[in-house]
């Protein structure tokens, strides 16, 4: 689980209430007809612009951003050097039994098509096809995001101009332009507030967390493919190794 998005929403709603309650009349700041506008137009223009399945895929795509679960760098490396040891000495088969140990479905099918006596070429087009498919879901999440994170602002100002109009109507009533600007302004504030604090900081963690895990199922790929084509235990290392920069590489080295 990630921490940090959840601890940078709640310290950042907690900072802007905090500026608010203490600038006083924080109560001008609850308004429910300005909510409506800027939440209730984002989400009709979101789901006019996406499929219903992908409108409604959104909250796993929220929850992706929360809990990711990317393997260990060190620990894929070290699995692969083992099995590449094992693949030398035992043949596929003695991989068999380390497939209930591994709780990564696409870790767990790669080895199973070693097992099965599947060449590297034929892991290689299925894996990355599955990496392909992932890529373009978690993009489509992104793009989910990034949308609601500009459609938010969007409808945030037509929910001021809205308040706009309202407000010119009455300028017979000098006393009540103040109250009048300052509510036709709150939708922008919402719209500001949650495009900026909770979209568009989602969707960039989202492209970070799909990164890193198409990195990991690439190293994955690669590590399989070279103990189907019978490398050893350190090329198998050496290849894995390309997709770590250059400072972490002895960080990570998995012990032969």
């Amino acid at each position: 689980m990630d921490i940090a998005t959840i601890i940078g929403i709640l310290l950042g709603f907690v900072v802007i209430t905090t500026a608010i309650v203490t600038g006083g009349g924080w109560h001008i700041f609850i308004h429910l007809p300005s909510l409506a506008i800027t939440i209730g137009g984002m989400l009709c223009a979101t789901l006019i612009h996406f499929s219903l399945p992908q409108f409604l895929g959104i909250f796993s795509v929220i929850k992706k951003t929360i809990i990711a679960k990317v393997p260990a760098q060190s620990e894929l490396i070290q699995k692969m050097v083992n099995y590449s040891a094992v693949n030398r000495r035992d043949g596929p088969l003695a991989l068999e039994q380390e497939i209930q140990k591994i709780d990564n479905l696409f870790f767990a099918k790669g080895l199973q098509m070693l097992v099965d006596g599947q060449d590297a070429d034929a892991i290689h087009e299925l894996m990355s096809m599955e990496i392909q498919h992932l890529q373009d879901r978690h993009g489509t999440g992104k793009k989910i995001l990034e949308f609601m994170g500009s459609a938010a602002p969007a409808f945030g100002m037509i929910g001021t101009l809205i308040g706009l109009i309202q407000m010119l109507r009455s300028l017979d009533s000098p006393e009540s332009i103040g109250a009048g600007m300052a509510v036709a302004l709150i939708t922008t504030f919402y719209g500001a507030l949650s495009a900026n604090l909770i979209f568009i900081p989602l969707a960039g963690k989202l492209g970070l967390y799909s990164k890193a895990e198409s990195t990991a199922m690439e190293m994955i790929v690669e590590g399989i493919c070279a103990i189907a084509r019978g490398d050893n235990p350190t090329i198998v290392r050496e290849k894995i190794q390309v997709f770590i920069s250059q400072s972490r590489r002895e960080e990570v080295k998995a012990t032969i």
